[in-house]
């Protein structure tokens, strides 16, 4: 898994050796062509300049009058995080980066946004608003620092607000570029990993406490993973560890008269344990990973009692947080069929989205008109199919995008054509080749691929009245050898009123919902 270390010509430590392509950690086929030419030209002894320069020229413009080398050179040295990345590396991060010059007081992202690119400061610093309703709790981050890397671990939406402290350079790399860097250089793997997990810990733990006084609690810490239905601990087991959730979600179970009822749905950025660790007694509950890669930070329960005897305002929070999950699991105890709902719903993989289409069918009529108004918004072709998916209960789950916190459709996208916005929507911009990785991809059958340019529908309001086309397949006067390319839900991002599909539903069955607002559908199962 080690990525060679070369020339600035692809030349290898040993001599007349030189490496292109997927070996020096560069897989598209147009970069192995550009970086053989390189090579082949340089032992022809012919100068030439590699084939990204211009674009960098164009892109490092906020950096003044410099060479790719030296800026290269300059990021090393100046953000120790990068310092042992190798320079080919570190020129293929660059290249999927944008250099961001900001003002004093420029906004880099918001609180709840969804965005999930890495920042780096290669100049100034930046102000971390951690608490929106207290101005005072505000942290500095500065040259050489990062952040942003809480949002490309976990897929949740940003826990806090930054801007620019005077002027700043920063580097925005996006989410692909990142984690392909995190996978292949175990140097930057393992400072994200010991920096995210303070922020995390003082994030959603210990708020207010100084990172310096959890150093006890985090050397403890143990990243875990669990597949989906994994048990994290059981009930009755005795109470040794607490839980941070870093990456996909959990689901909190107990036995009540011989069946499992599921009590409560945790996210990324929550934790368990709590409750067995400060009453000194046995695991009141189960807890079991909701999705496939789900990761905990596991925390020593020894040193995290020492930590809240020592603060009173942890000790107030946590006591009152077992206090609420007590009242809740005695609510939800009396209600079992909210339970079940819950774990159908995780089990049809809500447990890793962050929006979900559904719909109450003892409200809905069949009109097809979310269908209908889907492909009205996207030249012909609906992103939905009502019929399709399962149901419990009054809850049916309509083939519609998840919009996932870690897409299964970015995985393998050659063109990068995928991205989130900063609602939380996945969406396919024009740069599809029309490939189906990301079809084939998606383990919910939700993306389907599309000609360029379908028949358009004739207008809605005929449509919607006489119905004389099924919304969703394919428009007559295609032969099957067309272009065609991946179209997908995204949460009609370019409308006002929010996704047409639940716009046009004239009953109100129609509803999209997040993972944290199950037990909001609860009204379902009354």
């Amino acid at each position: 898994t080690a990525l060679p270390e070369v020339s600035p010509y692809y030349e290898s430590n040993v001599p007349g050796l030189y490496i292109v392509g997927a070996l020096i950690g560069s897989p598209l086929i147009k970069h192995a062509i550009n970086q053989g030419y390189e090579a082949v030209e340089h032992l022809r002894g012919a100068p030439v300049l590699p084939a990204d320069e211009a674009m960098f020229a164009t892109r490092l413009g906020p950096l003044g009058e410099s060479a790719v080398a030296d800026v290269l050179t300059r990021v090393r040295e100046t953000i120790p995080l990068f310092a042992r990345v190798g320079l080919l590396q570190l020129r293929e991060l660059l290249r999927e980066s944008d250099i961001l010059a900001l003002e004093p007081g420029q906004l880099v992202f918001e609180r709840n946004d969804y965005s999930n690119s890495f920042f780096s400061i290669l100049e100034g610093a930046v102000r971390i608003e951690i608490d929106p309703q207290d101005a005072t709790r505000v942290v500095t981050l500065r040259q050489g620092e990062f952040f942003g890397e809480m949002g490309l671990l976990s897929g949740r939406r940003r826990s806090a607000t930054v801007r620019a402290e005077g002027h700043a350079v920063l580097i925005e790399t996006n989410r692909r570029a990142m984690l392909r860097l995190i996978l292949s250089a175990s140097s930057v793997q393992k400072e994200m990993d010991r920096t995210a997990l303070g922020r995390q810990l003082q994030s959603y733990l210990a708020a207010g406490i100084a990172l310096h006084d959890l150093r006890e609690l985090i050397d403890t810490a143990e990243i875990r993973s669990f597949q989906a239905g994994e048990a994290l601990f059981a009930e009755g087991d005795a109470g040794n560890d607490l839980h941070l959730v870093r990456r996909g979600s959990l689901i909190v179970s107990r036995r009540v008269d011989g069946r499992d009822i599921v009590l409560a749905y945790v996210p990324a950025g929550r934790y368990v344990g709590e409750m067995a660790l400060l009453r000194d007694a046995p695991r009141s509950a189960t807890v079991r990973a909701a999705v496939n890669g789900t990761e905990t930070v596991c925390l020593a329960g020894k040193a995290f009692r020492a930590l809240v005897e020592r603060e009173p305002r942890l000790h107030a929070a946590v006591e009152a947080l077992i206090r609420e999950r007590s009242e809740h699991n005695v609510r939800m105890e009396a209600r079992p069929e909210a339970g079940s709902l819950m774990q159908f719903l995780t089990r049809q993989g809500a447990g890793e989205a962050t929006d979900m289409l559904l719909i109450d069918s003892t409200l809905c009529v069949g009109c097809d008109n979310c269908e209908k108004a889907c492909a009205a918004t996207h030249g012909g072709t609906s992103r939905l199919d009502r019929e399709a998916g399962p149901t419990h209960a009054r809850v049916h789950i309509p083939t519609s995008c998840r919009h996932c916190e870690h897409p299964h459709c970015m995985k393998d996208c050659p063109p990068d054509a995928i991205h989130r916005g900063s609602n939380g929507e996945v969406f396919i911009n024009d740069a599809c080749i029309g490939c189906g990785n990301c079809e084939r991809n998606c383990p919910y059958g939700v993306i389907q691929m599309a000609p360029v340019d379908p028949a358009p529908p004739q207008g809605l309001w005929s449509w919607l009245i006489f119905g004389e086309r099924k919304a969703g397949h394919q428009h007559a006067g295609h032969d099957g050898l067309a272009h065609k390319v991946a179209v997908k839900c995204d949460m009609c991002r370019d409308l006002a009123g929010g996704p047409a599909c639940v716009s046009a539903c004239p009953t109100g069955a129609a509803m999209r919902v997040t993972p944290e607002q199950f037990l909001s559908v609860d009204r379902l199962t009354r």
